[in-house]
């Protein structure tokens, strides 16, 4: 894994940078889909951890959660608003708009639900960072905020790679994958105001640049 800050690190992946996957202190930040299980534990050998959360409960995000959780016995928490989907049954499926992408993730990326110890919300503090509720791509995506040195992990409220191509660069989140496009926007304004030093995406490239940042929200339509 890949020092980013202090106590933040970014785990190795393949394709690198597509699906992110963060140990922040002894707290692992998302765990990719049910097939990075193995790579995610690997890294992980010889660490002690204390908890896993959840930027939003997508697919690719909460893939391998119940494993990781059942293995190395320590809870899960994730937005008060994706709990449901995360804890039922066809929870994550349901969550998403209906069509053959999402059908093909529900089949081969999404993992088991798995109860959910803690529900976070607005302020609260997991290790250093601040809990900041940042909904639009689901319903309870959470970004967490250290302030001390500006160090932002903000899930797919934004990409720094277009999906499709793999092409790094700032993009919306596809909007097959975003319930309400409106909200999410309202979210990356909200998180750009802070003018992070640095930006860890669930998708793309860390970015150390807040006037790049600023500057692609400021040209989003209102």
């Amino acid at each position: 894994m890949r020092q980013l800050a202090r106590d933040v690190y970014l785990l190795r992946g393949f394709p690198p940078n597509a699906i992110n996957v963060y140990l922040v202190g002894d707290v692992l930040i998302d765990a990719a889909t049910r097939q990075g299980e193995k790579r995610i534990m690997r890294e992980l050998r010889g660490r002690t951890l204390s908890a896993h959360a959840l930027t939003h409960a997508h697919p690719d995000h909460q893939g391998s959660s119940h494993a990781i959780c059942t293995q190395l016995g320590i809870p899960l928490w994730c937005g008060q608003a994706d709990v449901p989907a995360m804890e039922t049954p066809g929870g994550i499926a349901n969550s998403q708009a209906p069509g053959w992408l999402n059908r093909l993730q529900a089949r081969y990326w999404t993992g088991p639900p798995h109860p959910v110890a803690r529900a976070l919300q607005e302020g609260e503090e997991v290790g250093e960072f601040v809990v900041l509720e940042s909904p639009g791509h689901s319903p309870g995506q959470v970004a967490f905020w250290r302030e001390s040195d500006r160090v932002l992990i903000l899930g797919d409220v934004l990409n720094n790679l277009n999906v499709r191509t793999g092409v790094p660069g700032l993009h919306e989140p596809p909007r097959v994958f975003t319930p309400d496009p409106a909200r999410n926007r309202e979210s990356a304004r909200r998180l750009a105001a802070l003018e992070p030093a640095l930006v860890c995406f669930g998708h793309g490239p860390p970015l150390r640049d807040p006037r790049r940042l600023s500057a692609f929200v400021a040209g989003l339509a209102a």
